[in-house]
């Protein structure tokens, strides 16, 4: 057999459903055997970049390997930004990178580049095979590095020549079995000792949470901890718990803020959060000042990087958490008693100005609760992690953590193929649109009945309030000559409709929208001239070159 095929073989048995990217010369091998392998299924994207970020939504919710192909060079740098963002999120995806045949190396072939330096940084692990009888055992080290300890991207780069020798036919090996890292009893047992005398306590949820959101509830209910979680963790905590208190960082709520910055509590426990820029605006000192922190993650590089841990817990946060369950109930017998909110999404502002806060508001009453709803980035971002509610666990995926604009396009597609059952609502800009809109015909030609909402401001919002938050000045060049993105829409034979008012936000839109067997775009024609709630992310940025 070609070599390729063992590796497909591979990936097959290892229940790989879907392979994401575009063929092209050097991986044309690649696709070519997908034709007798009806299991895997090749997502054909209109850009790599896109690509990349459906196979990481996709590791994300299907919590399994993601594979990820792109051709030599341009193909395989498209998919770095990729490679880059499931490193921040830890998620485990096979980057496959097509090569030049290795005896035309250095001799100037077409899209020759060597991408296994470029992959390093932001990867666990790069590497080129050079020998077809190496290929296989390379991809299954890959694999294992990918899915065993902290999860993470890896990259394997294969030449054209490599994909195609003959081979006998391999053993198949299986997949790795993950082993997930338990805490230490001894350490476990300290911080349970410590917890157990606090006064007040606060409870900070990062993104490493998502696998152990019930684990976090029961804890803070065994200790009456109020809960507080990162822009990045949005969607995980339902906003009607009476324990919390709202997202503190970028874009956060003034009760999360006051209760950092006043002092309540005396111990912190951290849960799954790197404490980077955005998670605790701009590293602010009051975050941990006078609290003894402790931190739960499985990435002990986190600890003490800004702010100092008294207690680290290194090891795999659901385990983590169910070992501090148990202990803490062998001292706390006298337990809290909460009971949801009866009436927790009341919405106090005034509805009737036309704005993207009443528009995000009034499109979120109309659709199901479970929706999950990927965000882009833009200044509609800040809206939504202020303003819209958790009404059900995992339904925010928000990627203000590395931040390239067009991501939320691409999630929406790998979320929806990861959990086909659950609404899904990409809201995005213009400007992502413009990156990576195309990913509309991805959907269509797929028949993802995904609900795409296009905030359309003719301008690039979180840019032109920045400046003018900063510099008191916005250069004309970020605004642009209004389009019709419903328009282009409809030119793609995808279901549209335009919203340019309040009032047009109605129950028939909705079952408009959700009538199709496939994408449906809605355009928000609005230019919102009210400073988004961006926290103190300006005040941050102006305070260098002073």
């Amino acid at each position: 057999m070609k070599a390729i095929r063992g590796v497909l073989n591979y990936l097959s048995n290892g229940g790989v459903k879907y392979v994401f990217g575009i063929p092209a010369g050097s991986v044309n091998a690649f696709f070519d055997e997908l034709y007798d392998i009806p299991e895997m299924t090749p997502i054909v994207t209109k850009h790599e970049g896109a690509a990349s970020y459906m196979a990481a939504a996709y590791a994300k919710y299907s919590e399994s390997l993601s594979v990820c192909i792109g051709c030599s060079g341009p193909g395989g740098t498209n998919l770095v930004t990729g490679a880059a963002n499931a490193m921040r999120e830890h998620l485990p995806l096979l980057f496959l990178t097509g090569a030049v045949p290795v005896h035309t190396n250095g001799l100037n072939a077409s899209q020759e580049l060597n991408a296994q330096p470029i992959y390093e940084s932001v990867t666990k692990y790069s590497v080129t095979v050079k020998n077809s009888s190496e290929l296989l055992p390379t991809i299954v080290k890959a694999v294992e590095i990918a899915l065993t300890g902290i999860p993470g991207p890896v990259h394997v780069a294969v030449p054209i020549d490599v994909q195609l020798d003959l081979i006998d036919d391999p053993d198949i090996p299986a997949f790795p079995n993950v082993k997930v890292q338990e805490p230490d009893l001894e350490i476990i047992n300290k911080v349970v000792e410590k917890i157990s005398e606090h006064q007040d306590g606060i409870i900070f949820v990062g993104q490493g949470a998502r696998g152990a959101v019930n684990q976090v509830i029961e804890l803070a209910e065994l200790l009456n901890m109020s809960i507080l979680t990162t822009p990045q963790a949005k969607g995980l905590i339902r906003d009607d718990h009476p324990l919390f208190k709202g997202v503190f960082g970028f874009a956060g709520h003034e009760e999360a803020s006051i209760l950092v910055n006043e002092g309540s509590g005396d111990t912190l426990l951290v849960i799954g959060s790197s404490l980077g820029e955005t998670a605790t605006n701009n590293w602010n000192p009051n975050l941990t000042k006078n609290r003894h922190v402790i931190q739960v993650d499985i990435d002990e590089s986190v600890f003490n990087r800004k702010y100092y841990v008294d207690l680290p817990v290194v090891g795999d946060t659901k385990l983590s958490l169910q070992a501090l369950i148990t202990e803490v109930k062998k001292r706390i017998t006298d337990k809290h008693i909460y009971s949801y909110r009866e009436q927790p999404f009341e919405d106090n502002q005034d509805i009737k100005e036309f704005n993207s806060q009443n528009v995000l508001v009034a499109l979120q009453k109309l659709l199901p609760d479970t929706t999950r709803y990927t965000i882009d980035i833009g200044e509609f971002m800040s809206y939504v992690i202020h303003y819209m509610h958790v009404k059900a666990p995992h339904t925010f995926d928000i990627n203000v953590h590395f931040g390239a604009m067009g991501t939320g396009i691409g999630s929406a597609i790998g979320s929806k193929l990861a959990e086909p059952e659950r609404d899904v609502v990409c809201i995005t800009g213009d400007g992502c649109f413009f990156m990576h809109g195309m990913e509309i015909l991805t959907a269509k030609e797929y028949q993802l009945p995904i609900v795409f909402v296009v905030m359309n401001n003719a301008r690039l919002g979180m840019v032109y309030h920045g400046h003018n938050l900063q510099y008191q000045r916005s250069h004309s060049r970020f605004e642009q000559q209004p389009v019709s993105i419903s328009a282009m829409a409809d030119s793609l034979g995808v279901r549209s409709a335009r919203v340019q008012r309040l009032d047009d936000i109605t129950l028939e839109l909705i079952h408009f929208l959700r009538l199709e067997n496939g994408p449906v775009v809605l355009e928000v024609e609005l230019v919102d001239h009210n400073t988004p709630p961006m926290g103190d992310r300006v005040k941050f940025l102006s305070s260098f070159g002073k």
